[in-house]
C-alpha cells in the first residue's frame, strides 16, 4: 500500500485521483480547505502528512474561468505560487520526502500556435497574463534544491472527463449553441492590454486549435511517469490528436445526436463572457501542444483521438466522420 498525498483534491482531477487510488487500497490523505486531512496554513500537519509519504501530487489553484479583475489575478497566481512554495519548503523540511513530486501545470504557457504544435523541445513560451502565471508556478516549483525528490510538473492541455468543461460545453450544444467559436475584431482597453489580459484576434472561422486529454491519461500519465526514476522536469499532458474548435464541436454534436448548430461570433463571445464573469481566452486561443516526452518515453495514451474519448465520457459510440459541418 503507498501513501499518496493530494493537494487541492476538491476540483475535478483531484477527486478522481483521490478515488483511482483509494480503490486500489493506497492510504490518501488531502492537503487544502474543508474537510482536508491539513489546511494550507498548518505547516506541522503538512510535514507530518508528506514525512515518509510515496508520493505528492498539487493540483491546487484557483479556477481560471472567472472575469481577470485584479483581485482575480491576484489570487489566481497566489493560489498557485503559495502553495507551491509551502509544499517545496515542507518537502525540504521532512527526514523522508516523497521520491516523486507532481505538479500541476498548464499547456496555456506556449504561444497562440496556429502553425505546428508546441514540444517541450521545440515550443514557444507565449506573453500575457495567463502565460506569465504559468511561467511563475513553474519557476516556483523548480526552485531550490530537492535532492531526494524528483519533480514532474504536468502541463495539462484541456481535461475532459465526466464533469468539468464537458458540462457547459454539452450545454451549449443541446441549446442549439453548438457551433464553432469564431473569433474576429474586438476593442479593447488601455487597461486590459497593460494587464495582459486581451485575446488578439488570431485563427479565423473557428479554427483555433484545441488541445485535450481524456481524465483517464491524466491519471494514466502520472502512474507511467511515476515509475519512471530517469524521467523528470516539464511534461505536455495532451492527447496525440489534437483538434480544432470547429471540429470539437462537430463531434459533440454527433455524439450527442444534435443536428442544429448555431456558431457563435465573437461578438457574441464577449458579451456572453462578460455576462456570466468568464474570459473569451479560455475558447479562442489556439493551443495547440503534443505530448513528445511522453511518447519518446513509451506512453501509450488510452484514448489518442477525439471522438472516442467523447463517446467514452458522454456514454455514446463514436460518432461517424463522414457528417459534414
Amino acid at each position: 500500500m503507498s501513501t499518496v498525498v493530494v493537494a487541492g483534491a476538491s476540483g475535478f482531477i483531484g477527486r478522481s485521483l483521490v478515488a483511482r487510488h483509494r480503490a486500489r487500497g493506497d492510504r490518501v490523505v488531502t492537503i487544502g480547505r474543508g474537510e482536508a486531512d491539513a489546511s494550507w496554513s498548518d505547516a506541522d500537519a503538512i510535514r507530518r502528512l508528506l514525512d515518509g509519504a510515496d508520493v505528492l501530487v498539487n493540483l491546487a489553484g484557483r479556477s481560471v474561468n472567472c472575469r481577470y479583475t485584479a483581485a482575480n489575478r491576484a489570487e489566481i497566481l497566489r493560489s498557485r505560487s503559495e502553495t507551491t512554495a509551502t509544499l517545496r519548503e515542507a518537502v525540504a523540511a521532512v527526514s523522508q520526502p516523497p521520491p516523486v513530486w507532481f505538479n500541476s501545470s498548464t499547456a496555456t504557457i506556449y504561444r497562440h500556435a496556429e502553425d505546428r504544435p508546441m514540444t517541450e523541445s521545440t515550443g514557444e513560451l507565449g506573453t500575457g497574463f495567463s502565460v506569465e502565471v504559468a511561467k511563475a508556478w513553474e519557476r516556483e516549483f523548480f526552485a531550490g534544491e530537492l535532492p531526494g525528490t524528483r519533480r514532474v510538473a504536468l502541463r495539462l492541455a484541456i481535461v475532459l472527463g465526466k464533469g468539468g468543461v464537458i458540462v457547459p460545453m454539452r450545454r451549449l450544444a443541446r441549446s442549439g449553441l453548438g457551433g464553432p467559436q469564431v473569433d474576429g475584431r474586438w476593442p479593447a482597453t488601455r487597461r486590459r492590454r497593460a494587464a495582459g489580459t486581451v485575446h488578439e484576434f488570431g485563427a479565423r472561422g473557428g479554427r483555433q486549435r484545441f488541445s485535450w486529454v481524456h481524465l483517464e491519461d491524466v491519471a494514466g500519465a502520472i502512474d507511467f511517469l511515476r515509475g519512471r526514476d530517469d524521467l523528470a522536469g516539464a511534461f505536455n499532458v495532451s492527447a496525440p490528436g489534437a483538434s480544432d474548435n470547429r471540429t470539437l464541436m462537430r463531434a459533440l454534436r454527433q455524439t450527442l445526436g444534435v443536428p442544429v448548430r448555431l456558431p457563435a461570433p465573437r461578438w457574441m463571445l464577449e458579451l456572453g463572457a462578460a455576462a456570466i464573469r468568464t474570459e473569451t481566452e479560455l475558447v479562442l486561443k489556439s493551443r495547440w501542444v503534443a505530448p513528445e516526452r511522453l511518447l519518446e518515453a513509451g506512453y501509450a495514451f488510452r484514448f489518442p483521438e477525439l471522438e472516442p474519448a467523447l463517446g467514452n465520457i458522454l456514454g455514446r459510440a463514436a460518432p461517424r466522420r463522414d457528417v459534414a459541418i
